[in-house]
């Protein structure tokens, strides 16, 4: 069972045009939503590819039932902790080349007894669990503290953690030691204070965060694929989407990936090649939808055991 805390949760609602020009009225092509959030991305694609997980998620009243009948239809067990106004509303404009253009609401002013009621509800569902893995950005009023609250409860009962998150909450949860994080190129760049231009710098960072007392690392290179760096040695993974549709949630795929990976016994290539696949799976999707096995099955993944230091990285 992997247990995941979506903090800052969101509608995610994405419309298709033809071609988004600044100041144009546009007609939709069409509309999806999608329950959203990180975390609840994760569960989702977990579920999709069968593997048990539980999402627990802080959800108001006002959109609990909505958002249940979502997660009931992917097949997603969730806990609901019931703060008022949690689930805010993300809006995902998608274009035919795939280019996706994201406006992101805030999210609910919290406190730390809101974060408590978090940490307590994943704590109660970790009895059997092997990750519990904390997701996205945090809403106001919150800092990475809970994410670093996560991990200690995770291993005080024996569970893995894993963290995908960026800027300080990314930098208080590798403090704490995590046993995976997943940042993408930029958020890893932030961490480290400078320009990450060249894989060779990219690993450079990845080690620095491993000398802190992380497990893995598990960076996403956009286009150019994702790494994973153990103290083994690192790994580098690239597929090619055809016809790539929107990297909403891509991200959120490959970390689901790797841990479903992982927890059937695989190596770190093999893990790799997993989250890779599954990642650009969920890039030849609209929206935020999330790939099964035949979406998965139909990539090809390049995996490289000796990663070429000198690739130049392209933005995320």
């Amino acid at each position: 069972m992997i247990v995941t805390l979506t903090p800052n949760p969101s509608l995610d609602r994405t419309v298709t045009v033809d071609g988004l020009v600044r100041g144009r009225v546009h007609r939709t092509t069409s509309l999806r939503d999608d329950p959203g959030g990180k975390g609840v991305n994760v569960s989702r694609a977990l579920a999709a590819n069968g593997d048990p997980t539980c999402a627990v998620v802080p959800v108001g009243a006002e959109a609990a039932a909505a958002f249940s009948t979502m997660l009931d239809a992917a097949a997603v067990d969730h806990v609901f902790v019931e703060l008022a106004g949690a689930v805010r509303t993300n809006i995902t404009i998608a274009e035919p080349d795939g280019t996706t253009t994201k406006i992101n609401e805030p999210g609910r002013a919290s406190t730390p007894a809101d974060a408590e009621s978090m940490l307590d509800a994943v704590e109660a569902r970790l009895e059997g669990a092997t990750w519990a893995v904390g997701c996205g950005s945090l809403p106001p009023g919150l800092d990475g503290q809970l994410y670093a609250e996560l991990i200690e409860r995770a291993h005080r009962r024996g569970v893995r953690a894993a963290i995908d998150t960026s800027g300080a909450p990314l930098s208080t949860a590798i403090a704490a030691r995590p046993d995976l994080v997943k940042p993408n190129h930029h958020e890893l760049a932030e961490h480290a204070g400078r320009d990450l231009p060249r894989l060779e710098d990219v690993l450079a960072a990845a080690h620095e965060v491993l000398d802190a007392g992380v497990g893995t690392v598990l960076v996403s290179l956009g286009e150019r694929g994702a790494i994973a760096v153990d103290r083994a040695g690192a790994s580098h993974a690239v597929a090619h989407v055809a016809t790539p549709r929107s990297t909403v949630a891509a991200g959120d795929c490959l970390l689901a990936g790797w841990l479903h990976a992982v927890e059937s016994g695989a190596t770190r290539d093999a893990a790799l090649a997993t989250a890779v696949r599954w990642g650009s799976a969920a890039v030849a999707l609209p929206g935020s939808q999330v790939p099964g096995p035949a979406d998965v099955d139909r990539i090809v993944v390049d995996v490289s055991p000796s990663p070429a230091p000198s690739l130049t990285m392209t933005t995320d």
